[in-house]
């Protein structure tokens, strides 16, 4: 057994400098997101149905909430930003909170954990979208990272799942590493304060690392509603993975206390709301171009709920880690940018 406490500092302790001013490059979208356009980007030509929920959160170019209109000089709680091109997305959100040296710092060690629930080609919206990762990927050896770690446990055959779903291309191509994971590479550790989830499996990368970027895709579940950044945690865990669909919500919660990424990128480029999590059709998928990027999964799952067009409250992990006190759901509360990159 490794030392719990080091490990629950290093995951619940800031890394944080002073944050850069917000970009200048980002173009403000002074309207309602409309969530019904179509059509890929430069980097993204893959084409899908291209009907979608409306947002009702407004969109200034400046660091905002629904009620006031300030810029903080820490940078918003959450940046959403859209465009055709995923990269420039992923590029533009992670500006706004100020830029992958606020999270990733020299000599870093780094884990990038996308959804890889099986191999599917992106264009399905069932595992992250491999321009997303190979891009933040690269932004971490920008920043100054000596080592970038891709994982995920998948459900079938690691080596083939990120294959079909171009990610470990895209990783390869950015410099990154993946690791194929397989039962050796879990440790059991106990999980303190854990109301059902007492002890697990995890991958012990992610507690060691330096950063830890949760990476989801924004999707329909059968079991748990919605599959947003407190779900997609369940790649970390080995063994005995299923029996978290028991008690979900509180297990969810449980591993969320626990495990606290240091930045949340949730991939909206493509969005599953049918048949999910392992989709299959095109006709199951909308299109809808939008990156979203933030330091709280409980934060980050209310906004994805908002554009899966669910209420955050009709989320049960989400209503049970907002219970808990893990983070905020009520979007009014945050300052929000939304823009377009």
């Amino acid at each position: 057994m490794r030392d719990m406490d080091r490990r629950t500092f290093l995951l619940t302790t800031g890394r944080w400098l002073a944050v850069a001013a917000l970009a200048p490059t980002l173009s403000g979208c002074a309207r309602l997101l409309n969530w019904s356009d179509s059509g890929g980007g430069q980097s993204d030509s893959d084409t899908a149905s291209n009907e979608g929920q409306s947002s009702s959160t407004t969109a200034t170019g400046t660091s905002t909430s629904q009620s006031t209109t300030t810029t903080l000089r820490g940078g918003p709680d959450l940046a959403v930003i859209r465009g055709d091109s995923p990269d420039l997305n992923v590029r533009a959100a992670v500006a706004q909170l100020g830029g992958m040296e606020r999270f990733v710092k020299p000599k870093a060690k780094v884990v990038v954990k996308p959804n890889v629930l099986t191999g599917r080609a992106p264009e399905y919206a069932v595992c992250t979208n491999p321009i997303v990762v190979g891009t933040i990927v690269r932004m971490c050896f920008e920043a100054g990272a000596a080592q970038v770690t891709v994982l995920d446990h998948s459900t079938s055959s690691p080596r083939p799942a990120f294959q079909e779903a171009g990610l470990t291309q895209a990783t390869q191509a950015a410099g990154g590493t993946v690791k194929y994971l397989n039962n050796h590479d879990f440790e059991t550790v106990q999980i303190p304060g854990a109301q059902a989830l007492t002890s697990c499996q995890l991958v012990p990368d992610v507690l060691e690392a330096d950063t830890f970027i949760n990476v989801p895709i924004c999707k329909v579940h059968s079991l748990a509603g919605l599959t947003l950044s407190m779900k997609n945690l369940m790649g970390i865990v080995g063994a005995g993975r299923a029996n978290i669909h028991s008690k979900m919500a509180t297990k969810l919660t449980d591993l969320s206390a626990f495990v606290k990424p240091q930045l949340v990128i949730l991939d909206a480029h493509r969005i599953l709301v049918r048949n999910g999590p392992g989709g299959g059709r095109l006709s199951d998928v909308v299109l809808t171009k939008t990156c979203v990027a933030g330091t709280n999964q409980v934060t980050i799952d209310a906004y994805g709920c908002k554009i899966m067009g669910w209420h955050p409250m009709d989320l049960p992990a989400l209503a049970a880690a907002a219970k808990r006190g893990l983070g905020d759901p009520d979007l009014s509360h945050h300052v929000i940018y939304e823009g377009t990159a």
